[in-house]
This record gives structure tokens, sequence and C-alpha cells, in this order.
């Protein structure tokens, strides 16, 4: 979002998977620059725990770009974070605004997309790749996580040994936040 989206303050930014440990950073990032967060989540209750970690608006998925827009006054997002893959790929980057940006690291659903390209040229989006950060960027999650402006979700730990439980537990789309496995 920092160095890859180049969130500004006062930025729509739609994270899906509001629930999920990317989300759940995602959400928290956007807020700590002073961006205006959007989440989406499959429950109720997920959806109640993204507004409590910051966002100003939480949604299902059904028919979400409605909601962006309506939300945003029509604008639609400056960023959206993607990281679901093609069940959700199209209606992103119908959600974005004129010189949006839609960042991912990720597919869940699946590798391969596909899009509309006059959405990419006639709004002149860009599409944007993101994997690890860099060594600057670390340090300075770390020194935010250490102030406790962002704060860690775990939804659960599991010993190894529970490890077909953990992958169960992932499976059901119950957790919020990450999913712990130790020695």
């Amino acid at each position: 979002l920092v160095g890859r989206a180049k969130i500004a303050p006062g930025e729509w930014i739609l994270v899906h998977a509001g629930g999920s440990g990317v989300g759940c950073a995602a959400i928290q990032i956007a807020r700590l620059f002073n961006a205006r967060v959007i989440a989406t989540a499959s429950t109720p209750e997920k959806r109640e725990k993204t507004l409590e970690l910051g966002a100003e608006e939480a949604i299902g998925y059904e028919d979400f770009p409605a909601h962006v827009r309506r939300i945003t006054g029509k604008r639609g997002a400056d960023v959206v974070v993607d990281h679901i893959g093609p069940t959700t790929w199209q209606q992103s980057v119908s959600c974005l605004t004129r010189g949006g940006r839609l960042v991912t690291c990720g597919g869940t659903t699946g590798h391969e997309i596909t899009f509309d390209v006059r959405h990419l040229f006639f709004k002149s989006l860009s599409f944007l790749g993101s994997t690890m950060g860099t060594l600057e960027e670390l340090k300075a999650v770390t020194e935010h996580l250490a102030a406790g402006r962002l704060r860690p979700v775990v939804d659960s730990v599991y010993r190894l040994d529970e490890i077909q439980e953990a992958h169960r537990h992932l499976e059901s789309r119950k957790a919020f936040g990450k999913v712990v496995v130790v020695p």
C-alpha cells in the first residue's frame, strides 16, 4: 500500500477479505496513513471486526461495486487490494476511479484472470504486484508494531501435531486474522 500503491491521506481504499491476515494488515496500514477504508468480508461478524480494526465501511461480496460507488459518491476507489483473484478481479477493476491502482499479492481463488482491457486504458489504471517488502519497510512496520500503531491479529494458535485441524479451520473460512502453527 505504501511502497507500491503510494496511498495518500483521504484516498478510498477497498480491501478485499478484510478478515484475512493480509486484509487485517491492509486495513490498519491504510488507516495509519489516513486513508479511508472499505472492507469486504463474508459474514456480518467479520464485517463488524473489520470496522473495529478501522474500516469506515464493511460490505459483503454481493454487488460490491455498487456499494463502493454509493459509499464514494460515485467516484470509485483510488486503490483496491485484491489478493483473491479471478472471482473478484473484474469487479475490482470496475470499482477503480480514473488513475486508480489495483495492488495484488496473491490469488486464493486461482492464478489466471481476465478483464476488459478497455478499463485499463480508458481509466488510466495501474496494476501492481507485490510480495515481500524492502528491509526499510520491514523496519518501519516493526517500529509501528512496537509503538502500538499496528497490531498483529491472530485468530488461533495450533501445535504442529494439530496441523490438519489448523488447515480445516482455514478451509472453513471462519478464521479472522492469522492462524499460527508452532512447533
